[in-house]
């Protein structure tokens, strides 16, 4: 099975959120990463059919999604950034609801349901109201409803957004295992899960696709460009100015820089082995939230 997205561009008030956006995904898990704004949501909703683009078109193996209609949508999970829940439906009673607008008849629909409520780890819980959830629960169930379908094709914006570390590592593996012989499209700030289950990495900055390689080629596309450096707690401050910084930490003889740099910063700095959060910091830089330099202490 082939996505095609040709030529895609969608534009708000005269503002391009997407412009001339080309890409060609087959099975496997494909990573689309980039800052706040880069357009990533938007992209996702037009492949999910649920917006409209204002130039292009998206296909499934050479046909467009917009003459396939419910034969799309019966091949397509998605789970947006933000989704609506039912708070007074049941966990149990809102699957059920999912599954019969998605067209399950009820034997298949009660099957999946329960199926699902037990990958998701809701089951002990399916008959508690949505409105007494955890964030982590209702983001379990915003996966379940996802996948209940069986989907071809699943879109999933932040999925582990809001799970906890034994949530997320679950969810991984799901999505691995889910990925065989399907297309999986997932958008993350987390890059731990992008290390662990794509094959595929798209770079999105300003609406457009401008990179796009494994993650083993990324690393070695920034071999010798990511530093360690040992320098004072005064000195800090200035070298942050100067360079990237994506961590600080600080030990007993000082404090320790893990610096992104095309070129050597400092002469007392010596390279290190690149992970994809030096990736993130290398392509987006100034853009990447500030949050996302740690600042720790060694033991």
């Amino acid at each position: 099975m082939k996505l095609q997205i040709e030529n895609i561009s969608k534009s708000y008030r005269g503002k391009d959120a997407l412009k001339n956006f080309n890409v060609e995904l087959s099975e496997g898990v494909h990573a689309l990463l980039g800052p706040n704004g880069a357009g990533k949501s938007t992209l996702m909703r037009i492949i999910a059919g649920i917006l409209r683009p204002s130039a292009g078109r998206v296909l499934v193996d050479g046909e467009d999604i917009t003459s396939m209609g419910e034969d799309y949508r019966d091949i397509l999970g998605y789970l947006p950034q933000s989704f609506g829940l039912y708070k007074r439906f049941t966990a149990e009673r809102f699957l059920m609801y999912i599954a019969a607008l998605k067209g399950l008849d009820k034997s298949s629909a009660e099957r999946k349901v329960s199926e699902m409520l037990q990958l998701v780890n809701l089951d002990d819980v399916r008959r508690v109201k949505v409105g007494k959830f955890s964030g982590g629960m209702k983001q379990r169930l915003g996966i379940a409803q996802a996948l209940l379908n069986d989907p071809k094709i699943l879109i999933v914006d932040e999925p582990t957004a809001g799970l906890d570390p034994k949530e997320r590592i679950r969810f991984r593996n799901l999505l691995s295992d889910f990925s065989t012989n399907r297309i999986v499209l997932l958008s993350t700030h987390i890059i731990s899960d992008v290390e662990f289950v794509a094959q595929d990495i798209l770079i999105m900055k300003n609406g457009q696709l401008v990179n796009r390689n494994t993650p083993e080629g990324f690393l070695r596309e920034i071999e010798r460009k990511v530093w360690s450096l040992t320098c004072t707690e005064r000195e800090v401050s200035t070298i942050q100015q100067q360079f990237q910084v994506g961590s600080v930490t600080r030990t007993r003889d000082g404090v320790s820089l893990r610096i992104v740099s095309d070129q050597q910063p400092l002469p007392n700095a010596e390279t290190i082995t690149p992970t994809l959060e030096d990736l993130y910091l290398y392509y987006f830089g100034e853009e990447a939230t500030s949050d996302e330099a740690t600042v720790t202490n060694a033991v």
